[in-house]
């Protein structure tokens, strides 16, 4: 749209989520924390990986399995790689593999702090909408009203208001898409032509400094 200032969001969660098990060291259930390691054994031709987490009270480890008697051979070479290297964005990204976390523990501890790098993509002299792409690669519990509040400066009932008055659009289009986690591909409309302070939001946009939501 010729009218509109578009901005993409890329949005980086900032701790990894933490499960809680029953600590050998502790004796009791306790949070664990991914230390950032890997751990990879060979039977002959056949593999086992896990990722490796700490006891946030006594450092106790749990080992958490990624596969189990993998043939190298049916291997993808970017994850063995990673693995044997123990590549530090391949780790973080498995560490935020909540379907696997949910198979080993009833409890998972999610944390909505992020960091947002924003990118112009897009700025006409006479812009009267902020068009905003999300692109999420990692899992966050962040809500989307969240997020919209603390970076447009916007109370989370103002918002509501907008949308429900459709000052405020999004793709997908549903009635509680501001309630619901962050997800990559979310596009959000404001009409801002009757808005007081239309520079102030352009200015937070300009910015490309990553920086915590």
């Amino acid at each position: 749209m010729r009218d509109s200032i578009r901005v993409r969001w890329t949005i980086v969660p900032l701790t990894a989520p933490q499960p809680w098990l029953v600590c050998s060291g502790c004796g009791g259930l306790k949070p664990f924390q991914a230390s950032g390691k890997t751990r990879l054994n060979a039977n002959g031709r056949k593999l086992d990986a896990w990722l490796i987490y700490k006891c946030l009270a006594c450092e106790k480890t749990w080992n958490r399995s990624i596969f189990e008697r993998r043939n190298v051979r049916d291997m993808d070479p970017v994850v063995l790689d990673a693995l044997q290297s123990n590549d530090p964005q391949w780790i973080r990204r498995e560490a935020f593999n909540l379907d696997a976390l949910r198979r080993s523990s009833p409890r998972i501890d999610e944390f909505p702090e992020v960091g947002i790098a924003r990118e112009v993509q897009h700025e006409p002299p006479d812009w009267t909408k902020l068009e905003i792409e999300l692109i999420v690669p990692l899992p966050t519990s962040t809500r989307l009203d969240r997020l919209l509040a603390s970076e447009l400066g916007v109370s989370r009932s103002r918002l509501q208001a907008l949308h429900d008055g459709g000052t405020l659009r999004t793709n997908p289009d549903r009635a509680d898409i501001l309630r619901r986690r962050l997800k990559t591909g979310t596009q959000v409309t404001l009409d801002l032509v009757t808005e007081a302070g239309r520079e102030t939001f352009a200015h937070r946009q300009r910015s490309l400094v990553f920086g915590s939501g």
